[in-house]
């Protein structure tokens, strides 16, 4: 086998180097190491039987195939309950500093549960979840094949999501390839964006991998913003608006696929949001033709998008499903 050339590792190295001189990092696929616990935590994310309706799985405001979101200013939980906040994209959710706009749950497998137990999301409650899976022969099986436990709880239901919930990451994506040295990755237009997005200061909250997901900021730091759903940004804990427009700041990862945009889902236009945020955070007005590049430049961080089979989710009697047609 032929040695790699002195070339190849200079330019190795100065790929290397390039990329950590940019506020912005590539995403690394995720590799699971427990594969069984994974393809369990598939099945409950997309499993309805999780909520009090029997209709509502995760996936309803979490779609994995509308970008990790359902593409509504705030979601439709239990009765037809409209919740107060748009709900952020699942997709690389994993790299976040915490959960939830507010961060109130520190981590996937604690947000995990939120869903489930509130009155106007799933409308169920973890006793009565786990009483559900306790009655389905398959889940039982495969709780006790994955945790070496007969017994199902609400910490291994969550658990098991979030181990599923990690994998969804989105490596590859025009950005990403240019970060490691491919010019011809994204646009020229695209990279006057970025360009423009690091030197007006975007980057000082949107950055690292995620491009985003790791601070907590004000929405409206220069000019106040007036939001069109008056129940969001209230503390989702206290029900106070003592926190009222401090979120976290969410992820640009593939943001032409999240809209609509902002807390409130407000917004429908990738470029309407750029221009607003940089008005009400940045205290810049920007030309069309800026706005223009900067959206440019967003739409090369739409990464690969999971892809897997829909799970055949267990029958809740013991009967032997019906064959999949598509399996042979």
């Amino acid at each position: 086998m032929k040695r790699p050339s002195s070339l190849f590792f200079f330019s190795l190295i100065a790929s290397l180097s390039v990329q950590a001189a940019e506020p912005i990092q590539p995403i690394v696929a995720h590799q699971a190491t427990d594969q069984a616990k994974v393809e369990l935590g598939k099945k409950l994310y997309f499993d309805p039987r999780l909520s009090k309706s029997g209709f509502i799985s995760c996936n309803s405001c979490h779609n994995l195939s509308m970008g990790g979101t359902d593409n509504m200013p705030t979601s439709i939980g239990h009765n037809w309950s409209l919740g107060p906040i748009n709900a952020p994209t699942v997709l690389n959710s994993s790299l976040n500093v915490a959960q939830f706009w507010d961060g109130r749950a520190k981590d996937l497998q604690e947000q995990a549960g939120g869903p489930i137990a509130n009155p106007i999301e799933m409308g169920f409650s973890h006793q009565l979840a786990v009483e559900m899976l306790e009655t389905i022969p398959g889940y039982r099986r495969e709780f006790n094949q994955v945790f070496n436990d007969k017994q199902i709880n609400i910490n291994s239901v969550t658990d098991a999501i979030a181990a599923f919930e990690e994998t969804l990451v989105t490596p590859n994506a025009p950005f990403d390839l240019y970060l490691k040295g491919d010019q011809s990755a994204i646009s020229d237009q695209a990279k006057a964006g970025y360009t423009l997005f690091k030197s007006i200061g975007c980057t000082a909250c949107h950055n690292g991998v995620a491009v985003g997901g790791n601070s907590f900021q004000k929405m409206g730091l220069v000019k106040p913003y007036k939001t069109t759903n008056k129940a969001a940004g209230r503390s989702a804990v206290t029900g106070q608006e003592i926190d009222r427009f401090n979120f976290k700041v969410p992820t640009l990862r593939n943001v032409e696929l999240t809209y609509p945009y902002f807390h409130d889902g407000a917004v429908w236009s990738l470029e309407e949001a750029v221009g607003t945020m940089a008005e009400l955070q940045l205290g810049k007005k920007l030309k069309e033709q800026e706005v223009a590049q900067v959206v440019a430049f967003l739409k090369t961080l739409t990464g690969d998008q999971p892809s897997f089979r829909l799970p055949q989710l267990p029958p809740s009697t013991n009967q032997t499903p019906r064959p999949d047609p598509s399996a042979n």
